[in-house]
């Protein structure tokens, strides 16, 4: 995906205009790290967190964890950014629960995502838009938003992003 993309797709995620402090979980090749480094205010901070070595060529800090079962030492975050990660989490609830001490005020989750609940052996564990909606209710998140969509070119079903908050 190219980075004007994965702008587009969470763009309308990002609305405040003071510093902020994200993670961003399962980094990979920092596709959508560089997207939210571009579009946060000045003065922001984003951790990027991936099991494996990755080079980014922003100013992040970067730390290899796994996001699931390895302690987090994340604190003060006003946003997490799940691109393209949160379908390889069997217990999403668990993993949930586990990041909300890691929030300063209100949980706020940005998440990309294939719009289908068919696994298959590159997305183990996906999540539809509405089923994702459904998830977050039922752990007491009172708004979601599916800010963008665009095809996909791997998958029939589009990938969406959608931004969830406490």
């Amino acid at each position: 995906m190219k980075q004007s993309d994965a702008i587009a797709l969470i763009s309308k995620g990002i609305t405040s205009h003071l510093p902020q402090h994200w993670a961003d979980l399962g980094c990979g090749n920092g596709t959508f790290t560089n997207a939210l480094f571009h579009l946060l205010p000045v003065g922001s901070q984003i951790e990027a967190i991936d099991r494996q070595t990755q080079r980014l060529d922003i100013p992040v800090n970067f730390a290899i964890a796994n996001f699931e079962t390895d302690e987090l030492k994340l604190t003060d975050l006003d946003g997490i950014i799940m691109a393209n990660s949160f379908h390889f989490v069997q217990n999403k609830k668990k993993l949930i629960a586990k990041m909300k001490p890691c929030f300063s005020g209100n949980p706020t989750f940005l998440i990309v995502e294939y719009d289908t609940d068919k696994a298959n052996s590159w997305v183990p564990y996906p999540l539809s838009f509405l089923s994702l909606c459904t998830l977050f209710t039922s752990l007491g998140y009172h708004q979601a938003i599916k800010l963008a969509e665009r095809p996909s070119v791997y998958n029939r079903a589009k990938i969406y992003a959608a931004l969830i908050q406490k």
